[in-house]
């Protein structure tokens, strides 16, 4: 039996993550107390239960026991189920923006503030995170990438490398993306806008890419962009980091920010790694 361990920081998407693990098969609990996970796990291993992938949401809620987590997941329970520890955080800011939001109190808040409590949390979790499987950094992630991140490890089965990536385009107009770490402008490249039977088309048909890297320019600029981005992402991960938002930006976002963003995702997802993509404004001048 597998069993999902769902952990982390609280607004962070642990109860969207368990949404997301039993569109795809698994019997879910959320808020199960740490005092009864031996009982719980008992139960679903034993064959007249025909349970076969369970996940577990535990965290904070769980109160002064949830210390016994760590402590069962150090004894090795059982050789017949297989546990996997999927740890979700984001940033404070964020944190702190879902909570105003949604108008809830941090389950550590005790009268004080929500920063307060998520500094409380965090320390709680550390031992917890570190033996985490997989880790998810859903700063600045859409609800769709996050279950795409969860489909592609717990369904797909793909290498996770601790790591998500996530690519996309979008319009210099319309603003650069908040979420971005890496922002690259593509715009001194030829815009296949000023060529009418291209006008309408984006970077996703054939006819644009291949006009947008026909030339020498960005022929060189596509090949030190991966020499770069592969030399990056290692080098981020040693220092801990678990998400990385490359976005690629032009005038509208429609052709040439489209067009690397494809080639960038492409190229990660054939070395192997866990990649996203997304073109915020790829729609946004379809009438013009």
């Amino acid at each position: 039996m597998e069993c999902v361990i769902v952990t982390g920081m609280s607004g962070a998407g642990k109860s969207l993550a368990l949404k997301y693990l039993e569109d795809i098969g698994y019997f879910c609990v959320d808020n199960l107390p740490t005092a009864l996970l031996p009982t719980f796990v008992e139960i679903c291993g034993n064959n007249s239960t025909e349970m076969e992938k369970v996940a577990l949401g535990i965290d904070i809620r769980g109160g002064k026991r949830f210390d016994d987590l760590l402590k069962f997941l150090e004894n090795d329970y059982s050789a017949d189920v297989n546990f996997v520890v999927l740890f979700l955080e984001a940033s404070d800011s964020t944190l702190i923006k879902r909570y105003k939001e949604t108008r809830r109190m941090h389950p550590l808040m005790k009268g004080g503030t929500i920063q307060s409590g998520i500094i409380a949390e965090r320390e709680l979790l550390k031992s917890v995170r570190a033996k985490a499987d997989y880790i998810i950094d859903t700063t600045g992630m859409l609800t769709r990438s996050l279950k795409a991140q969860i489909n592609e490890i717990f369904l797909n089965k793909k290498d996770f490398n601790s790591m998500i990536i996530s690519v996309m385009s979008f319009g210099f107009k319309y603003g650069i993306p908040p979420e971005a770490d890496l922002v690259f402008d593509v715009r001194f490249l030829p815009n296949p806008f000023y060529i009418p039977e291209m006008r309408n088309l984006t970077g996703l048909d054939e006819t644009v890419s291949s006009f947008v890297l026909k030339s020498d320019e960005a022929a060189a600029f596509s090949e030190k962009l991966c020499d770069m981005i592969e030399f990056l992402i290692p080098n981020y991960k040693n220092e801990g980091k678990t998400s990385l938002v490359i976005a690629f930006g032009c005038t509208g976002g429609k052709h040439r920010s489209v067009t690397f963003a494809e080639l960038l995702y492409k190229h990660l997802s054939e070395k192997g790694y866990s990649v996203l993509s997304s073109h915020r404004d790829i729609d946004k001048d379809a009438k013009r």
